[in-house]
């Protein structure tokens, strides 16, 4: 158990984040009167820690800059809540592949130098559990990378955790990519690219493997990136997704944001959200190449994990199954008592579902 609770934390993740970013990211946003003093407690936090920023920097161009990738990275899609971190945990049991922890979610900037020491106070401080469900939180374990790219960049869509009430400007801009300008998106590559390698380097690992629900609505720029990546795409009941995301936005934005945002809010964002990012994931699937995305209901993956482990090897024609299956088998045991957050769905639940997410009820038969 770490020394302080997720929802009494005194900054937020704003901390890691280098100097520039941090004043491009909050420039011109108002900050509400009750989070003020967080903000400048952050804002000083960061100050600080971004002095060390260009050690790493120098570092990187000497060791990593110019160095390519081995291969194209495997993608995990799919909507928040859709069993992502659970697919994301099964597959990083095989070595070969690398991944962005959650101390690089936090600090992207202190890893190629003072790493040991800030790892260290962060494991320290930092609950052992999620603080939305049971599944297990420490320093190295993989993380998705979209709070990492916040604070390397102003122009990813985790800036709605700060400045909730700008959510939708930055779903379509930095979500979609639709209104996003040209050299906002060179800046987005070139970062992205820049966490892969560093990742790597500091996995140990030959591919990247991306768990990162952002990443449903950037197919096309990623396929253009990385044109061989591997796509697994994962569905999940509407039902269950509806009441676990707006559970788990409603408990992590608390600590996060700097702005008033009600409840409601949130509900009304996340109902939106979910019909743009599914609307332009089916757009743009087609730009995979055949044979390099495959689409997974979380239901049978649960069910049978090591199959369909095997399953999403054999389809895309990863490596290393046979190498990997071992440690992958004992994952999966390990956590058969695990015990899910269950939800009842009440008639609200089902009512704003069926009125908004009609479309996936049907496509991918949960109806009810």
């Amino acid at each position: 158990m770490g020394l302080l609770e997720f929802n009494k934390l005194p900054i937020n993740t704003l901390v890691g984040a280098d100097w520039k970013t941090f004043r491009q990211l909050t420039d011109g946003r108002e900050v509400d009167k009750a989070w003020r003093g967080k903000y400048r407690l952050t804002k000083a936090v960061c100050r600080l820690l971004s002095t060390l920023a260009p050690i790493q920097e120098g570092r990187y161009r000497r060791r990593l800059a110019d160095k390519p990738l081995e291969h194209a990275p495997v993608f995990i899609l799919g909507h928040w809540r859709s069993g992502t971190t659970f697919v994301h945990n099964v597959l990083s049991c095989d070595k070969h592949f690398g991944y962005n922890t959650t101390y690089q979610t936090v600090f992207p900037h202190l890893m190629m130098f003072g790493q040991p020491f800030f790892k260290k106070n962060m494991s320290w401080l930092m609950p052992d559990k999620r603080p939305t469900d049971n599944m297990e939180l420490a320093v190295d374990l993989p993380q998705e990378e979209e709070f990492a790219l916040a604070n390397m960049m102003p122009y990813t869509y985790y800036n709605f955790w700060f400045f909730p009430k700008y959510m939708q400007e930055y779903c379509d801009k930095y979500l979609l990519f639709n209104d996003i300008a040209p050299e906002e998106l060179k800046i987005w590559e070139e970062t992205f690219t820049k966490l892969i390698k560093i990742s790597l380097w500091n996995t140990g690992g030959t591919q990247f493997l991306s768990k990162n629900p952002p990443h449903t609505g950037r197919v096309k720029e990623l396929v253009r990136m990385f044109p061989d990546a591997k796509f697994v795409y994962l569905m999940r009941n509407p039902y269950t997704v509806f009441e676990s995301t707006r559970s788990f936005f409603t408990n992590t934005i608390q600590p996060l944001k700097l702005q008033e945002f009600t409840d409601e809010q949130i509900e009304e964002n996340i109902l939106s959200v979910y019909a743009k990012l599914y609307h332009k994931y089916e757009a743009d699937k087609h730009l995979i190449p055949e044979g390099n995305l495959i689409e997974v209901k979380f239901e049978d993956f649960e069910a049978d994990a090591l199959g369909m482990t095997r399953q999403i090897y054999q389809t895309l024609g990863l490596p290393g199954w046979e190498e990997a299956r071992t440690a992958i088998e004992q994952y999966v045991g390990s956590k058969k008592g695990y015990k899910k957050n269950k939800y009842q769905y009440d008639p609200r639940t089902r009512e704003l579902v069926e009125k908004h997410w009609k479309f996936a009820l049907d496509d991918w038969g949960y109806n009810i």
